[in-house]
């Protein structure tokens, strides 16, 4: 698979806490040239960066992150707001102890309403396989499946560990059919992204696939 191909499938990521309006611009202006799927930056910079960039590239921003526990009212409220400033992808985090205690019908219902906040927009669902059992996340699968969301994701970056390719074995197996799969965390090689898309992967997320195609241009 050629770079541009990969890159066409990336996610270029920025949630870095120290990270400034000058750096979310730079990396819209990296998401452009690079032609990628979308830029995911921090919520409180997606009104500016849609001011700058306009429709030139998709901004994806994150709900509940990193750790998912916020109460569900506050989650929809940043969804609304996201998409009001212009974001066109969400990526929500789970409730982690809620599935963990077994309490799958909040877990749902949190979806649902996440989902319909989004309206149309790309909705994508953060389960953090590290923290999961198999058997939580064959029930994500299914509760992903069930409210609609466009995609499972398997990590935020910031937690225990970020995606396997057996994590994403396992989704291939179980999510319905109009459920895509995005692989994200600690994917720092154009080799092993094109591993994960082999996978079944739609999207990759990562902040490293940009400045290796740059410096790769400098190259030439």
């Amino acid at each position: 698979m050629i770079i541009k191909d990969i890159l066409a499938r990336c996610d270029h990521t920025l949630l870095s806490p120290s990270a400034t309006l000058r750096d979310v611009l730079r990396v819209c202006d990296e998401a452009y040239e690079f032609n990628t799927a979308s830029v995911c930056i921090p919520p409180s910079f997606v009104s500016a960066a849609y001011g700058y960039a306009g429709d030139r590239v998709n901004i994806c921003t994150v709900i509940g992150f990193p750790n998912g526990y916020n109460d569900t009212k506050v989650k929809v409220y940043e969804t609304e707001k996201a998409i009001a400033d212009g974001a066109k992808e969400i990526d929500a985090v789970i409730n982690v102890g809620m599935l963990k205690e077994g309490n799958t019908a909040y877990v749902k219902k949190e979806l649902s309403e996440i989902r319909k906040a989004c309206g149309g927009m790309i909705l994508k669902i953060i389960v953090e396989t590290c923290l999961l059992t198999d058997s939580e996340k064959i029930i994500m699968c299914d509760i992903v499946t069930e409210t609609g969301a466009d995609y499972i994701k398997t990590s935020t970056g910031f937690s225990k560990a970020g995606a396997t390719e057996a994590d994403v074995v396992l989704f291939a197996k179980h999510i319905g059919k109009n459920v895509k799969i995005k692989a994200a965390g600690g994917i720092r090689t154009f080799a092993a992204a094109e591993k994960f898309i082999e996978l079944g992967c739609s999207r990759i997320g990562a902040s490293a696939l940009v400045p290796l195609a740059k410096e790769l241009k400098n190259q030439l």
